[in-house]
């Protein structure tokens, strides 16, 4: 049984507290939140018990669950790591570069497990291409959101964007070769909209377009590679492939065109998806990893690298904006 104490309760940290419960391998032994109102709410709601000091709760279990401001997380991760206690830390991993480094060397000293939480790794739109390769050449990404103040302490490139990041720099397999962005801060003091383009290595080219003050949601990602298209809808929990026909699509409905080079036939794949809830996935995910002894899904690694990517088209939205000044 894996004991978890919980860091912030707010709008997040409720969905990790009613999720954690249904976790049989885990135990949660309590929480900690400097909000005397939420904090009362919740111990009444969930009858955990409320710690006054982090340090108590860290004592108390085996691993936390850090759902606090970004601003928060290197000093609670430090904390917890100093005493060998595995961690779970929302995205993104820290509040700078020089933090996030410090992250994964305290977790290599300690041999703890760390898991940052980019929770679109476990949609099951995106679990649905899982065994399925994947070798894109083209990437286009537009998630975009109806402004709401939480999270606004970030800019959109670590709010929203950082999840497509994740996403690609887990497919393409090679390193990034240039980054071009531009991004515009409308209703606070960071980029509210963005758009980037990644090149890598291997010739892949990303195109992501990143909003938190538009009329509509949109969560989709397309991959365009050899033999296939295929569209991801994070929001609808939908997926699409569309590719030239071979003996694995006996089920796919299909049709023939024509092409300069002659006939072919193309396959129309919806690959099933099952309901499945995200957050209990990656928590699930995070307790048997620390259980079993093995690598964490999206480790702090992968978190960190997806930080310095996001830094770097911050960088390029600020020396753009600073000429255009």
């Amino acid at each position: 049984m894996l004991k978890i104490g919980i860091f912030g309760v707010g709008h997040l940290g409720k969905f990790h507290i009613s999720n954690w419960l249904k976790i049989k391998d885990a135990e949660l032994v309590g929480f900690y939140d400097p909000g005397d109102e939420v904090a009362e709410a919740v111990s009444k709601q969930y009858k955990l018990t409320r710690f006054t000091d982090p340090d108590e709760l860290i004592e108390a279990c085996d691993a936390v669950d850090i759902i606090a401001p970004t601003t928060l997380h290197y000093e609670l991760c430090e904390k917890a790591i100093r005493k060998s206690k595995h961690v779970f830390v929302e995205k993104p991993l820290a509040d700078s570069m020089e933090q996030a480094h410090k992250i994964v060397k305290l977790a290599k000293e300690a041999n703890v497990k760390v898991q940052v939480g980019h929770v679109e790794r476990f949609n099951p739109a995106y679990l649905a291409l899982k065994g399925y390769e994947l070798n894109p050449m083209f990437i286009e990404v537009h998630r975009l959101a109806q402004f709401n103040p939480r999270g606004t302490e970030v800019s959109v490139i670590l709010d929203l964007m950082i999840h497509d990041i994740d996403i690609i720099l887990s497919i393409v397999k090679s390193d990034v070769k240039n980054i071009s962005a531009s991004g515009v801060a409308v209703m606070t003091d960071t980029p509210d909209i963005a758009n980037v383009r990644i090149e890598f290595n291997n010739g892949c080219v990303a195109n992501l377009t990143s909003s938190r003050i538009s009329m509509k949601k949109m969560r989709k990602m397309r991959l365009f590679q050899k033999d296939a298209y295929i569209g991801i809808d994070f929001l609808e929990k939908k997926t699409e492939i569309i590719k030239l026909k071979d003996d694995k699509d006996k089920d796919a409905f299909t049709f023939d065109i024509e092409t300069p080079s002659g006939k072919k036939v193309i396959a129309i794949a919806n690959p099933a998806i099952p309901e499945s809830n995200a957050i209990l996935l990656e928590l699930e995910a995070f307790t048997q990893s620390v259980l079993q002894n093995k690598a964490t899904v999206v480790s702090e690694v992968d978190g960190l690298i997806a930080m310095d990517v996001a830094h770097h088209i911050l960088q390029k939205i600020q020396s753009a904006n600073y000429l255009v000044k």
